[in-house]
């Protein structure tokens, strides 16, 4: 796709999902680190770990680019999976926030606004365990990305677009060796969020020309 086409595009909610059963799978490996990802950040922890979970394909995916960046790069893992209940609540919040900002603005104007940010719950990459949120790290400490992970369209002023004009040299160049390898390993960005990337979900499918998308929202059970 060459156009931002936005996660509340009707043509994402129409792409059909015929489900692989893939189980998700936690990116630490045993649940304590040491996963074939590397470091996982905590800053997304939740109670039950559901956070660093990832169907078994996307885990798969990211670990072969973690394999293509150069030496002495790596990936930081930030949040996977997201239960659709989270999803809801922070499409909701974040729909709220642009509400009490612009009055005046029709809900459908809300929708494709929020979406820039969160995708509508029930289509979301996250909810179905193909989508990722990563940077990259060295020696230990976050490369300049030009924004934070997690930089709202607002806060950053658009920078948080992957091909944002007005980035440093640096943070440009960071961004293309994480496109890179990501791109290299078969997953697809969000262009409103250089952090997300995803496989096997229904904005992969669109973008990639695939049939449907292998996997779907779901409810994650067990510990």
């Amino acid at each position: 796709m060459s156009e931002i086409v936005l996660m509340s595009d009707p043509r994402i909610a129409a792409v059909p999902v015929e489900d692989c059963d893939e189980p998700l799978l936690d990116v630490r490996g045993g649940g304590q680190g040491g996963g074939p990802l590397g470091a996982v950040d905590p800053r997304r922890q939740d109670d039950d770990g559901s956070f660093a979970h990832l169907r078994e394909g996307v885990l798969t995916r990211l670990a072969h680019a973690r394999s293509l960046l150069p030496d002495g790069v790596g990936l930081l893992f930030v949040e996977g999976y997201r239960p659709p209940s989270l999803q809801r609540a922070y499409f909701e919040g974040y729909s709220a926030e642009l509400r009490a900002a612009r009055p005046r603005w029709t809900p459908a104007r809300i929708r494709e606004a929020a979406s820039r940010y969160v995708s509508p719950p029930e289509i979301a990459p996250h909810s179905a365990g193909a989508a990722v949120d990563l940077t990259l790290v060295a020696d230990g400490r976050e490369l300049d990305m030009g924004t934070r992970v997690n930089a709202n369209p607002e806060e950053s002023a658009g920078a948080c677009y992957t091909d944002a004009p007005g980035l440093s040299a640096e943070a440009r160049a960071n961004r293309r060796t994480l496109s890179a390898a990501l791109t290299a390993a078969g997953l697809v960005n969000y262009p409103t969020e250089w952090w997300h990337w995803s496989y096997g979900d229904r904005y992969w499918a669109l973008a990639t020309g695939a049939p449907h998308a292998r996997y779907g929202p779901r409810e994650r059970t067990g510990s």
